[in-house]
């Protein structure tokens, strides 16, 4: 009997681990979800599914506030993400990755205020995570994570 308990106990991790691979395992969690909305807005897709943390949920609310993602799930570990569409376009069009894991990048206040265009930074600052605008407005700095367009 215990063999046949410890058999099953393997193939349940097993499973558990395979369906963590398939949902993605990274070192950089953030970007890869960055990366993925702009895949699926690329292909004109309308949902992404990704593993929740509390960075990518920030993250994902604060796209949905700027008007980029249309509606934000949570579904236990998991987060669905659906993105805008106008006119059957996606309102997401570039996402560039400004820190990485091998470089972050800083910013104060002062030097997100000279970064002018119809973009938004998403910076990480000691207040949680807001837009180049609002951390101005706040006069905040801190980590550069990405560049949305």
């Amino acid at each position: 009997m215990p063999n046949k308990t410890i058999k099953i106990e393997q193939k349940e991790m097993n499973k558990g681990l395979k369906q963590a691979k398939r949902v993605g395992m990274t070192n950089y969690p953030v970007g890869d979800f960055l990366i993925r909305l702009k895949n699926t807005a690329m292909a004109k897709g309308h949902k992404v599914t990704v593993p929740r943390t509390r960075l990518i949920e920030e993250t994902a609310e604060l796209l949905k506030k700027e008007g980029y993602i249309a509606q934000v799930k949570i579904d236990g570990n998991l987060l669905i993400v659906d993105l805008a569409y106008v006119k059957k376009e996606p309102v997401l069009i570039t996402i560039r990755l400004v820190s990485k894991p091998g470089l972050r990048i800083y910013n104060s206040a002062v030097e997100l205020g000279a970064n002018r265009g119809p973009q938004i930074l998403i910076v990480s600052t000691s207040k949680g995570l807001m837009s180049n605008r609002t951390a101005i407005k706040n006069n905040l700095g801190g980590e550069v994570i990405a560049e949305v367009l």
